[in-house]
């Protein structure tokens, strides 16, 4: 389900990977955390599946009707001068890289989104991004379109590595991203999946061990005392999105 709405100061300081807490109309619901998948002019969207109260509510919207967004949220990707990029994206996780694939096509780098879901019908809005210039490689569980098995194995074996791997995915599949991208020596930015209580790093219920070193890192007591170089990050505040070889998950 697509879902746009005029927003144009939320179009004005949105960035690649930003997400908002959305509150259904009814407001009987807490807020669920979605990627900002379009920001443009005075015009933001959502996408979603409908898979719980929350996404059927939303999915109920009609013109005119209104309801609340917080919104952008956390840490986003960063394209930087690479020129070849390659976007992982699992299931819903194509919602949070529309904006970056953009970014990256806008700069001249060549993009290649490596899609993955479970069945074909869950493949949504690649024309999207074909239309955006990218070259998109789709990979089913089922085989039922493109290659049968993971959409990690598309990545691991493509012939031209990539300057930058970016993904938004389920967890397993972001381990095995971080896995490849290890592997070909190539950076990785990871946006992760959680269920936000808060949505912007109040409550501490989505955080993720995180190497003390990086610049991500939020200045509270290492995961362990006695001089442990890991941190716990919230990953609605200090991420979604990290760098793969800092996560000590």
């Amino acid at each position: 389900m697509l879902v746009g709405f005029h927003a144009p100061e939320l179009v004005r300081v949105t960035r690649p990977g930003h997400f908002a807490m959305v509150v259904p109309p009814s407001g009987e619901v807490a807020a669920t955390a979605l990627g900002i998948y379009e920001a443009h002019g005075e015009r933001a969207s959502i996408l979603f599946f409908e898979v719980g109260k929350r996404t059927r509510e939303l999915g109920t919207l009609r013109i005119g009707d209104k309801f609340d967004v917080m919104a952008p949220l956390g840490n986003g990707f960063t394209i930087g001068g690479a020129r070849d990029v390659a976007i992982v994206a699992g299931g819903v996780g194509i919602a949070s890289v529309l904006l970056p694939a953009q970014a990256a096509r806008s700069a001249g780098a060549r993009v290649r989104l490596f899609y993955g879901a479970r069945t074909s019908g869950l493949l949504v809005e690649r024309e999207r991004f074909a239309y955006e210039g990218c070259e998109v490689l789709v990979a089913t569980d089922d085989g039922s379109d493109g290659h049968h098995g993971y959409v990690t194995d598309l990545l691991a074996n493509a012939s031209d590595k990539p300057d930058l791997i970016l993904a938004c995915g389920p967890t397993p599949m972001l381990r095995a991203v971080a896995r490849v991208a290890s592997e070909r020596d190539v950076p990785a930015q990871l946006s992760l999946e959680e269920t936000f209580a808060c949505g912007v790093g109040g409550c501490w219920g989505c955080v993720v061990p995180l190497l003390r070193s990086s610049a991500q890192a939020p200045s509270f007591p290492p995961a362990e005392l006695q001089g442990s170089d890991v941190v716990y990050a919230r990953i609605c505040k200090e991420g979604p999105v990290f760098w793969a070889h800092e996560l000590r998950w």
